[in-house]
């Protein structure tokens, strides 16, 4: 753990070793001070391009050395990274471009065209930085005034200053932003990284992408010990497997549908011999996976986590419970206090359903651009004393439970939200792109119970006039132009009218039982094959949240 905890996030540089590996990808691998080095010269670059202390910079790109030397140079030039899911389509990238209003924007040469045509006439991009390119190459030559000066105005940048914003699906309309400051990365870093036990010996093996809260922890976890993280765009569950015997990874994170194919694998005892720990987040992981996970790694430690992106991290669940109590999201993180409420914010009974709200350190900022969604998610902490300024919790939406002694449990949701993959999903997207499609003229999107995923997505519409011929097979080909492979819908059934409610809103929980009854064991509608098929995992992270 750095001696001198960082108060900025690109200074997680300076907590390794100086010759120790820090960042390795493929072939490639960049010391603690290679890192650094990399990351001034880019900063130093974003400068010259016109990056001032709060621009944004969009980094659009699959994990590999150059995109974490981007989101930390980002810091360094005193700029807020905003990490963009490489599996968006045009639509999510243009709404997210239009709404943060990034000055510059980093990609592959192979993403260049979707930025370029993402942009409007009135964008406020000046600069689009691919990687391999010219461009990269005079950011990654600039030469500090210096060694190791900082850049001009962003040494002024402290710790509750904006970080970075990152993207996520809200329970109505396109993914909303959620605006964390560099003290609430670093203490999420700390805070995880404390109960994880990471020191200086620990190899990380990066599966989550970096544009998730739990992947981006992945890397910050790593750095803030001084460990070294290994970087994979997942492809295979096999592949997982040999990283893991290559680099004697000693940690492992993962979403549960990684779990359920990597519990499937033959593990050789070269791939766990070094495995320390394996923790699973973005979901409950079933108990059976959970049991054939501890057969395989005798010697690793179990970590089930629950976490929102609004505060990083909230509970964990002690290693030597998992036995005892598979089904519990655990207790708090260090450095914060997790509550269970009532809505008019009294503190439950041990086994009395209640609002999950978290406070301290790594409560977000708030949502971008957006006051009115964050007054009614950020508000002021129940039962604290009265104050000249009240602090601000997150109520995160979420039912659970206490029992008597403290560990909580999962209950439910209080919105629409479908949890796939690992995944946050928004039903109104959904539903919206189906609208953009031109074939529907009424659509609506739910989970539905899924052994693998969690759930899967389901999707009811009627055709639009135009499209009287429609087929499910022709929306969901639509579909595939306009979403992400983890939002399109496993089952679409087209009706001739959707159901009302009688103040006219579609019956939502009418037509999910409807449809619940009727669905019989076929193949899913559209052309994403079952989790498991060799097709499921062909394109790297469509299956993992981000």
């Amino acid at each position: 753990m750095c001696e001198q905890p960082p108060r900025r996030l690109d200074r997680l540089t300076a907590c390794g070793e100086p010759g120790r590996p820090a960042v390795t990808f493929r072939s490639e691998t960049l010391t603690y001070r290679e890192l650094a080095d990399r990351v001034s010269r880019v900063a130093h670059g974003l400068h010259g391009l016109g990056v001032r202390r709060g621009d944004r910079v969009a980094v659009w790109a699959e994990k590999r050395t150059e995109t974490v030397v981007a989101l930390l140079a980002v810091a360094a030039a005193g700029g807020v990274l905003v990490p963009l899911n490489p599996v968006y389509r045009p639509r999510q990238v243009r709404h997210v471009l239009a709404d943060c209003a990034p000055r510059v924007v980093i990609t592959t040469e192979e993403r260049r065209a979707g930025v370029l045509g993402a942009l409007a006439p009135d964008s406020s991009v000046a600069h689009v930085v691919s990687f391999g390119t010219a461009g990269w190459q005079a950011l990654e030559s600039t030469e500090p005034p210096v060694p190791g000066a900082p850049v001009p105005g962003a040494g002024d940048v402290i710790d509750d200053d904006v970080a970075a914003i990152l993207y996520t699906s809200g329970s109505t309309g396109p993914p909303k932003g959620v605006v964390l400051s560099h003290r609430n990365l670093l203490a999420g870093a700390a805070s995880v990284a404390e109960y994880l036990g990471h020191t200086r010996e620990d190899v990380v093996l990066a599966v989550l992408p970096l544009s998730f809260d739990a992947g981006f922890s992945q890397l910050t976890t790593a750095l803030v010990a001084g460990a070294h993280v290994v970087l994979v765009n997942y492809l295979r569950a096999r592949e997982v497997v040999r990283l893991c015997a290559r680099h004697r990874v000693t940690g492992l994170t993962c979403v549960p549908p990684l779990w359920l194919q990597l519990a499937e694998q033959d593990w050789p005892a070269e791939s766990t011999a070094a495995l320390r720990y394996f923790a699973n987040t973005g979901g409950r992981m079933p108990r059976t996976t959970l049991a054939a996970l501890r057969d395989i790694f005798p010697a690793a430690d179990p970590y089930l986590m629950y976490g929102l992106t609004e505060a990083f991290r909230s509970t964990y669940l002690d290693p030597a419970e998992a036995g005892r109590r598979p089904d519990s999201i655990g207790r708090a993180v260090p450095n914060a206090e997790v509550l269970v409420v009532r809505p008019d914010g009294t503190p439950c009974a041990p086994g009395e359903h209640g609002e999950l709200v978290h406070r301290g350190a790594l409560v977000a900022l708030g949502y971008w651009n957006d006051p009115e969604r964050t007054a009614q998610r950020f508000r002021p902490a129940p039962g604290r004393p009265p104050t000249g300024r009240p602090e601000i919790a997150v109520w995160s939406g979420d039912t659970v439970y206490r029992d008597e002694e403290g560990f909580l449990y999962f209950v439910g949701r209080d919105d629409e939200m479908i949890k796939t993959s690992g995944y946050r999903v928004s039903p109104t997207e959904i539903e919206e792109a189906a609208y953009a499609t031109g074939l529907a003229a009424e659509a609506v999107a739910f989970g539905a119970e899924d052994p693998r995923l969690g759930s899967h997505i389901v999707l009811a519409a009627a055709r639009s006039a135009d499209a009287a011929a429609a087929s499910a097979e022709d929306l969901s080909r639509a579909l595939a132009r306009e979403l992400p492979a983890y939002m399109m819908p496993r089952r679409i059934e087209l009706l001739p009218r959707l159901p009302r409610t009688a103040n006219g809103k579609f019956d939502r929980v009418r037509l999910r039982e409807t449809l619940r009854r009727a669905a019989r064991p076929a193949p899913p509608a559209g052309p994403a094959p079952p989790a498991g098929h060799p097709e499921h995992t062909r394109k790297a992270e469509e299956e993992l949240p981000c």
